[in-house]
């Protein structure tokens, strides 16, 4: 299987890409707003005594002056949000940093010989199938799972059904379960690794896992 490349270095070529973006963009409508401010003053400074400018008119565009305006303040107060919940989020991804997390995407990690996997029925179920996909979305495992209501668990040593072991890394487990009837049974899956690294890089923090990352909001219980 690849291995995807971690990278726990802000990607600082996009990060100055997006801010120049946004400095452009800012720039280019605060000189429209100085731009339609010149217009209104000179138009008023050079209007006729004898008939002045029509009040309707006058108004309206004092309202597209406070719109304008208005813009402005609000690009500001949202570039400010925007870099505050990215802060936030940072600082939450690195509190994780050596810590044990709780994923519930299905995501389990292979490590020497060995992942585990907790699986919840939300009833009682006549069938249950357990299926193990590695970071390509191959099935490389399958069994019958437990078929009663509660939290089950699941330790695989690894190997696929042809007998290979498989390499270390993250792989899927996805559950099953169906009544009797045929109506399918809600089902959950967690598991438990330990956080070696952050990648601040991408639009979000991203959780290292080994030699592999998940996304920050894939951690739900976070122990010491």
């Amino acid at each position: 299987m690849t291995t995807p490349v971690t990278n726990n270095t802000p990607n600082t070529s996009t990060s100055t890409s997006t801010s120049t973006s946004k400095t452009s963009a800012r720039t280019s409508l605060a000189n429209n707003f100085q731009t339609f401010l010149t217009l209104l003053t000179t138009q008023l400074k050079n209007q006729d005594p004898t008939s002045p400018m029509d009040s309707n008119q006058f108004t309206q565009q004092l309202v597209m002056y406070s719109q304008v305006e208005q813009q402005l303040s609000t690009n500001d107060k949202l570039d400010s949000l925007i870099s505050l919940s990215t802060n936030q989020s940072s600082n939450l991804a690195m509190s994780y940093l050596g810590k044990s997390v709780t994923l519930t995407d299905g995501t389990g990690q292979l490590a020497n010989g060995s992942a585990v996997w907790t699986y919840g029925l939300d009833g009682d179920a006549a069938s249950t199938t357990l299926t193990i996909k590695d970071a390509n979305g191959t099935v490389v495992y399958s069994k019958s799972g437990e078929t009663g209501t509660g939290v089950h668990s699941l330790t695989w040593d690894g190997k696929a059904m042809s007998g290979d072991l498989q390499s270390n890394g993250l792989y899927t487990l996805t559950v099953s379960a169906a009544a009797k009837d045929g109506t399918a049974i809600k089902t959950s899956v967690a598991s438990s690794a330990k956080v070696t690294g952050v990648d601040l890089s991408a639009s979000s923090p991203q959780l290292v896992i080994g030699s592999f990352e998940v996304p920050l909001s894939s951690a739900s219980l976070v122990t010491n």
